[in-house]
């Protein structure tokens, strides 16, 4: 399948490392001109300027600023301009026991995870509704279905993301724009893997660590690996194409089996 972005303009919050740099990376490689966002500019600068450096070809913009709060925000659809793609990435998280998470804490999730993404499909999906064609995404996860008990408010936040995706797409309905969640499931990324050494011998290599991992701590995976973030890009950037025309309102897993379900 060939996916066409061109003439397309992404903006992909949180897109300096991880999971958003992969998906950012692989909306560019299809073609789309790709707005990079993080808080920091030179964080921004210093990744705009190794994804070039991996591909000439990519069509990058900075776009620095926090999109938790509303002045962030718009500065950062001012450096992007008209966006056609929306992909909803930021996102926190962390352990911590049920009791012992505090008022400030799940209104600091609720804000980052949930109205932050909220906030920029209300400034973006009216443009896409008047254009006659927009997609928007927004990076869930396996805590969405399976809450853990160690981050319920994150678990929380997740499941409220696949509401808010589900809302808006009716919003949308018979406009040409589609409104989707992505449930990525447990990923490799520079964080999990510290996380996964903390609770493995540091000596074994990667391979067989992250294995061992799998199997005594998310045995849940029926791919029994961590998924790269080249995998959930690729999901990404066909749900952002027109390949993608007839899926909205849906939640789409890329979670290697981890939710237990036959239903997607």
């Amino acid at each position: 399948m060939l996916i066409d972005l061109h003439d397309r303009m992404a903006l992909v919050t949180g897109s300096t490392q991880g999971i958003g740099r992969a998906i950012a990376a692989a909306l560019a490689d299809s073609g789309a001109r790709v707005a990079i966002n993080g808080r920091r500019p030179e964080g921004v600068d210093s990744t705009v300027a190794e994804l070039r450096e991996e591909s000439a070809a990519r069509d990058l913009v900075a776009a620095p600023g926090d999109v938790t709060d509303e002045v962030g925000t718009t500065a950062v659809l001012a450096a992007a301009g008209d966006i056609d793609i929306l992909v909803n990435n930021l996102g926190v998280f962390g352990s911590m026991p049920a009791l012992d998470i505090t008022d400030e804490e799940w209104r600091r999730y609720f804000d980052v995870n949930v109205l932050a993404a909220v906030r920029l499909i209300r400034a973006t999906l009216p443009g896409m509704k008047e254009r006659g064609w927009g997609r928007v995404l927004s990076i869930a996860s396996d805590s969405a279905a399976v809450i853990p008990e160690e981050m319920i408010h994150y678990g929380m936040s997740k499941t409220a993301l696949l509401a808010v995706s589900r809302g808006f797409a009716k919003d949308a309905a018979g406009t040409g724009v589609t409104v989707n969640s992505v449930i990525a499931g447990p990923t490799h990324t520079g964080g999990v893997e510290s996380f996964v050494y903390e609770l493995v011998d540091p000596a074994t290599p990667w391979e067989e660590a992250q294995r061992e991992f799998m199997l005594a701590h998310r045995p849940q995976s029926l791919l029994q690996r961590l998924i790269e973030p080249q995998e959930i890009a690729n999901m990404v950037a066909y749900l952002a194409s027109p390949l993608a025309s007839a899926t909205t309102g849906a939640a789409v897993r890329v979670d290697g089996g981890y939710i237990d379900s036959i239903i997607p």
